[in-house]
């Protein structure tokens, strides 16, 4: 085999190797991708399937949380448009309480509800995620100043 040859083989083993490697990072990417939404952006998009995973943006409305019983939580996420019920069974963040932004992860069933997996609770008076502030600031309820 000549040496030209060998390079060829050389390159075209290592751009195999290297779509290989591309092709399962994209498909590992894929399959844990976890899209984030409000709530008037969950109940108006109907093409999500109700085995995929989401996360749920907004606060937790005043007056409606309950524990129905030992580490089994009910409350419901509000934008000021809509609300969405949320079951979650687990140790809640010491921050969560009624009228703190929050951030749920878990799956949406038939009846529009969200099972948890996670709760995310604002970690200091001025955290916002970026995507939950830009939706406050267009349905004008996004306040600058805090007390």
């Amino acid at each position: 085999m000549s040496l030209r040859f060998q390079r060829l083989i050389f390159i075209l083993l290592t751009l195999v190797l290297l779509s290989a490697a591309l092709l399962l990072i994209l498909f590992n990417t894929k399959q844990n991708i976890v899209f984030f939404y409000t709530p008037t952006e969950l109940l108006n998009n109907k093409n999500i399937p109700l085995d995929n995973k989401v996360r749920l943006g907004g606060y937790v409305k005043q007056e409606s949380f309950s524990e129905k019983s030992l580490n089994n939580y009910v409350f419901k996420i509000t934008d000021n448009v809509n609300e969405l019920l949320v079951f979650y069974k687990g140790m809640l963040p010491d921050l969560f309480r009624e009228g703190q932004g929050t951030v749920i992860e878990g799956y949406l069933d038939k009846d529009n509800n969200i099972i948890a997996s996670k709760v995310y609770a604002k970690h200091d008076e001025n955290y916002m995620p970026e995507s939950i502030k830009k939706e406050l600031e267009k349905n004008n309820q996004w306040k600058k100043n805090y007390k």
